[in-house]
């Protein structure tokens, strides 16, 4: 196995350079990120791994502080050397312990580095003191990649600082955000150290081919665990006996409990989400239920929400009657009842699989009722899952701020210090009506088989029939995600 590459991250103090490094390495955790200049004092590593093994190992860096001066200090020694020999007496001589005892740090790093990841807050504009890092790193005499951070931010500038980089030979640079980075950059980066670094070319290929891999595995197990989740909602069931609808204290507790059930359902998927993807449990939220805090006014059984539902789904209907026959229109998203007669009963229940008609014909000779999800209550919430996932695929390590995903259309946010380009959390609106219609008509399958449904606490139901669902709503995702 070859020698990891050894990557030196450098740049002025509070660019993004950490930030930079938690995203390439998808470690949240890594270093400390602060709006405070200075953060990081001491030199940090942390290897990026192939197979379990180290392949790049990058160095973080202190903040280069006073460039202007330690250049003049620079060209003060040794006349006639050259710049790296120069660099090398500043790091024999007193200065390196006192005065530059930070620059001195960067220094030595990447002396002893193959190459350097320039990191640039290209919302600043290109003042002396940026150029004078440029010509101390390039007395290094090592290769330098310059990678513009915050390129995404309305008062980026990259036009600017593209030229000034090529007016001192970085004709190679990144467009990067460590917050929401661009889709391709990161492969682009590793591209062009292979340019760079011509000797670590294929190691640096092995490099992308796996995280290009490693992509496409995120978004298939997010796929299935959003399938999962639709299939278990699709398949929940509560038989309320003719006492329990009559009773209205009884009836409304069953109504909240059978709410929580599938807000625990969502929350453990949304964890299961943030997971693979390498993020903290608490770095999103999702609209759920009324009772969640009262965090946000818009959730899955909102009136306005699911008549909006209902239109996409070609009802035309209003709240409460999206699936089959509804007893009572005020459940708000609940279809609670068998049919006001055996033969409407018969023709309603047919829409939804005639497998249900001989247990829904005994439920209503015995006068039990089933409480169910209506299919806007499962649009609503295939439209959610779908635009967490597109969040959480161009969503940052660096990012500070919580993916707020509401139950309404093109609502997925997250404020940070950098304003995202719009994604593709932005596309899965009233345009997919169609592709999401077709997904919530297939989940019609689950509705005979409530054991199908899994929560938190329980293992998830082995049924070959299930898990040919869950692929099928993968697959169908899997267009709904498609760029």
């Amino acid at each position: 196995m070859a020698a990891p590459i050894d990557i030196a991250v450098v740049g002025h103090t509070n660019v993004g350079k950490t930030s930079l490094l938690r995203t390439l390495v998808r470690r949240r955790d890594f270093g400390v990120v602060s709006d405070s200049p200075g953060t990081t004092r001491h030199v940090e590593s942390i290897d990026l791994h192939i197979d379990g093994a180290s392949a790049v190992r990058y160095h973080d860096t202190p903040g280069l502080e006073d460039s202007a001066a330690l250049l003049h200090y620079l060209k003060t020694l040794l006349p006639d050397a050259t710049p790296v020999e120069r660099v090398r007496a500043f790091l024999r001589g007193p200065e390196a312990k006192a005065a530059f005892e930070q620059e001195a740090k960067v220094l030595r790093t990447l002396l002893e580095c193959d190459a350097a990841i320039y990191v640039i807050d290209c919302r600043q504009t290109v003042l002396p003191k940026y150029r004078y890092e440029i010509e101390i790193l390039a007395a290094c005499a090592k290769p330098v990649m310059p990678v513009l951070n915050f390129s995404n931010d309305p008062a980026s500038c990259a036009a600017q600082w593209r030229e000034t980089l090529t007016a001192y030979h970085l004709h190679t640079c990144v467009q990067f955000d460590a917050v929401a980075p661009f889709m391709g950059a990161e492969r682009q980066l590793y591209e062009d150290l292979g340019v760079l670094l011509r000797e670590r070319r294929a190691q640096l290929q092995d490099v992308i081919d796996e995280l290009d891999w490693q992509s496409l595995e995120r978004r298939r197990a997010a796929r299935e665990l959003v399938a999962s989740l639709l299939v278990s909602a699709a398949a929940m069931r509560r038989d309320l006996s003719p006492a329990d609808v009559l009773d209205a204290g009884r009836k409304a507790a069953l109504l909240r409990r059978f709410k929580k059930d599938l807000s625990a359902q969502v929350a453990a998927c949304v964890q299961a989400l943030l997971a693979v993807y390498g993020f903290h449990p608490d770095d999103a939220e999702v609209d759920v239920a009324p009772w969640t805090e009262g965090r946000w006014e818009a959730d899955l059984f909102s009136a306005h929400t699911l008549k909006d539902a209902s239109q996409k789904l070609g009802t035309g209907a209003a709240v409460g009657a999206a699936v089959g026959l509804v007893a009572d229109v005020a459940l708000a998203g609940l279809s609670l009842g068998t049919g006001t007669a055996l033969g409407a009963a018969v023709g309603g229940l047919a829409s939804q699989g005639w497998s249900q008609v001989p247990r829904k014909i005994a439920n209503r000779l015995r006068g039990v009722e089933e409480l169910t999800l209506e299919n806007a209550v499962l649009l609503v919430l295939a439209g959610s899952m779908v635009r967490l996932c597109a969040a959480l695929d161009q969503r940052g390590h660096a990012a500070w701020a919580k993916v707020r995903v509401a139950s309404e259309s093109a609502s997925v946010s997250a404020s940070s210090s950098s304003s995202p380009s719009p994604s593709n959390a932005d596309k899965h609106s009233s345009a997919d009506t169609s592709p999401l219609h077709a997904l919530v008509t297939s989940l019609a399958a689950a509705r005979s088989y409530p054991r199908w449904e899994s929560t938190p606490t329980t293992p998830r139901h082995s049924d070959t029939r299930r898990s040919a669902l869950v692929e099928h709503i993968a697959q169908q995702l899997r267009v709904l995600a498609q760029p």
